[in-house]
């Protein structure tokens, strides 16, 4: 009985490994396909690296950096120096805040 309950629960987990195996492959494809062509065209920056560098002069580092890291995501740019250089990276400098401020620092 136990024997016959423990083969059950091996095919059961089989079946399972089965089913799921074939979507996880078609996904590992898709995104290797779509990664290959966008990887190639945007090289992605360290934002941490870059932001701490933006804010290291800031009164309110971890505010900076909250504010700095959003943009660096969205933009996958930070201006060098710890202020103004917006015109290397418009997107960084024209992202505003809902009130109109600017968001990056």
């Amino acid at each position: 009985m136990v024997f016959s309950r423990v083969l059950l629960a091996i095919l059961l987990g089989l079946l399972v490994l089965n089913l799921i195996e074939p979507s996880h492959e078609s996904f590992e494809d898709q995104e290797a396909s779509q990664g290959a062509v966008g990887k190639s065209l945007l090289a992605t920056i360290d934002c941490g690296v870059a932001c701490s560098g933006r804010c290291r002069l800031a009164s309110r580092q971890n505010l900076c950096m909250r504010a700095c890291g959003t943009c660096c995501a969205r933009c996958n740019c930070v201006p060098p120096g710890t202020s103004g250089n917006t015109d290397q990276c418009p997107c960084y400098a024209n992202m505003t805040t809902h009130g109109g401020r600017k968001k990056c620092p």
